[in-house]
């Protein structure tokens, strides 16, 4: 079955971790016919049971059920619970069914739902489906205060909420949300899911002056403002941290009310030098403003700075920046080549960023050839990946064809192509160095590349089924997964086994593949090369042919592995 999926979802196929997930978030929609007997012309069942607080078991009155044929979405029809917690659907024909809950307070879900994943239920005389449990996690809320280093509150303070994310087989720390405190310092965050958090707030000392601090022989009176005045506040994370390999998590349960406070304490600013090239005429070149970068957790973050004044000719001082370590991006004052360094400590005043120099930045372009003779669609996105799966470019795709990627530091990146409408994966690439398989590009320092990216479009599914003991399963997590995993894993695609232990794997694109099922493997990092090698050695292998299209049955049932 063909679903038009919303954007957000096939970001997640794509560029997965959280950035793992499959072309298609739902479960298997079309049973495997072999699984069921058929059911009596005009027999009639029904889909019952009770919905319960995931946290602690007790019913759920008033909570809004809704029942839809997985074939038909259009037609879904609803009930509220009764004070006991109970539903039901009667008068149902033999089918397959997508069941979701939802109630005030608490986070919506599917049944037996795993990440973006559930369990359909299937009606039929072989199945009971009359005393099934949907349970629903009360969500949590998170809020608190920040103070400054006299107790008193700091207002328009950025706070930024971080999750440690294990879906797509790989624990990642990702920004979840962001906030922002009032004139209390109050900051809040609610619909919170259980998990663990990390807390972080950017913010400046209202009273911080930072005047320039080069001796008064460039030109300039000394500075009278008082050091106590020149200060900022480094990112401070929750229980007092200042870098985020120290930040302290906070694991979040269902239902719970959590309630911070955040202490700043300001540091003195740092004052650095850059030096920007002249002319035979002693004038300045144009220069562009160095940039600084900070890891945080799985990504990297820009540092606002406090701007830079000049101090002299082709001297310019650059304020209100933290002590730490950065990474820079600055424009050689040589070759006026913009560069990338290595990570550098900024400890000290007068710490010249133009001596930071790295390797220059290169520039990409990248034509995109769709499959066959299609046209490209009205709107697609093109991103690079690197070799830590994170996303450094993503933009929306020009209508020819042809992007264009600037200032990209030396490495390896995978090419990446998103349709919300169909799934693609570039699966070879031509350039001046010449024709190769895969979606890989080498970008060198200072290089100016040109590129043309082949796409592959995913027109198969695998239709199949998970035994246990030589009964069908519900519930398990199936994996697709490539040959060669780590280096393609956006061939990667899963499911989760329905109530007649079927599952369907949609959007396939061209390849060799492993088949594996695996029990209780959510939130497990499957994807680590030692972790998945294991279950793959005991899959079910299979070869998706360039001209296959359609649906593929397994012959033979996919064995449930132990997690």
């Amino acid at each position: 079955m063909s679903l038009t999926l919303p954007l957000r979802c096939v970001l997640h196929a794509v560029f997965g971790l959280a950035m793992l997930q499959p072309a298609i978030a739902e479960a298997a929609q079309n049973p495997n016919p072999a699984s069921q007997e058929k059911p009596q012309a005009g027999q009639l069942f029904k889909i019952a049971g009770t919905a319960v607080n995931a946290m602690t078991g007790a019913p759920l009155s008033q909570a809004r059920i809704s029942l839809a044929e997985t074939k038909n979405r259009a037609r879904t029809i609803f009930v509220v619970t009764s004070e006991n917690g109970h539903f039901e659907f009667l008068q149902l024909k033999a089918g397959k069914y997508s069941l979701q809950g939802a109630k005030r307070g608490f986070l919506s879900a599917a049944y037996e739902q795993h990440e973006q994943f559930s369990t359909a239920i299937v009606t039929g005389a072989e199945f009971s489906t009359e005393n099934l449990v949907l349970r629903l996690t009360p969500m949590a809320l998170m809020s608190g205060h920040v103070m400054d280093e006299f107790g008193d509150p700091v207002r328009n303070a950025q706070v930024a909420l971080y999750l440690e994310n294990h879906s797509g087989g790989l624990t990642r720390i990702v920004r979840f949300s962001n906030s922002s405190t009032d004139d209390r310092g109050f900051f809040d965050f609610n619909l919170l899911r259980p998990g663990n958090y990390f807390i972080s707030v950017t913010a400046k000392p209202w009273y911080a002056i930072h005047p320039v601090t080069a001796p008064a022989a460039a030109g300039h009176q000394a500075s009278q403002v008082s050091p106590a005045l020149d200060v900022v506040y480094p990112v401070t994370y929750y229980n007092g941290a200042t870098e985020a390999d120290r930040a302290t998590s906070i694991e979040v349960k269902g239902g719970d009310r959590l309630q911070f406070e955040i202490h700043l304490n300001p540091t003195p600013a740092l004052h650095l030098v850059l030096r920007v090239p002249l002319n035979e005429e002693g004038q300045q070149t144009s220069f562009t403003m160095p940039t600084l970068q900070k890891r945080v957790f799985d990504s990297v973050q820009f540092v606002q700075t406090e701007g830079m004044q000049p101090v002299s000719p082709g001297v310019y001082e650059v304020s209100g920046i933290p002590p730490g370590r950065y990474t820079v991006r600055a424009q050689n004052s040589s070759s006026g080549q913009m560069e990338v360094s290595t990570d550098i400590d900024l400890a000290h005043d007068g710490q010249e960023l133009s001596d930071s120099h790295g390797e220059p930045l290169g520039n990409l372009k990248v034509t995109v050839k769709m499959p066959g003779q299609e046209p490209l669609p009205k709107q697609y996105f093109v991103g690079l990946q690197d070799s830590h799966l994170h996303v450094v470019a993503f933009k929306q795709g020009d209508p020819s064809g042809l992007n264009t990627f600037e200032n990209l530091a030396p490495g390896k990146y995978a090419v990446r192509f998103v349709s919300q409408t169909k799934v693609y994966s570039v699966v070879r690439t031509f350039s001046q160095a010449g024709d190769a398989p895969g979606h890989d590009v080498m970008v060198t320092p200072g290089a100016a590349l040109e590129m043309t990216a082949v796409l592959s479009e995913g027109v198969v599914s695998i239709e199949g089924v998970v035994h246990k003991k030589d009964k069908p399963v519900a519930g398990v997590m199936v994996a697709l997964v490539p040959k060669d995993p780590e280096a393609h894993i956006e061939l990667f695609r899963r499911d989760q086994s329905d109530f007649d232990g079927t599952f369907l794997l949609q959007g396939v694109i061209p390849g060799s593949y492993t088949i594996v099922a695996v029990e209780d493997a959510w939130g497990l990092d499957w994807l680590q090369p030692n972790v998945l090698a294991r279950y793959v050695q005991h899959g079910q292998n299979l070869t998706i042919g360039e001209l296959m299209q359609g649906s593929v049955h397994l012959p033979d049932p996919v064995e449930v592995q132990p997690h």
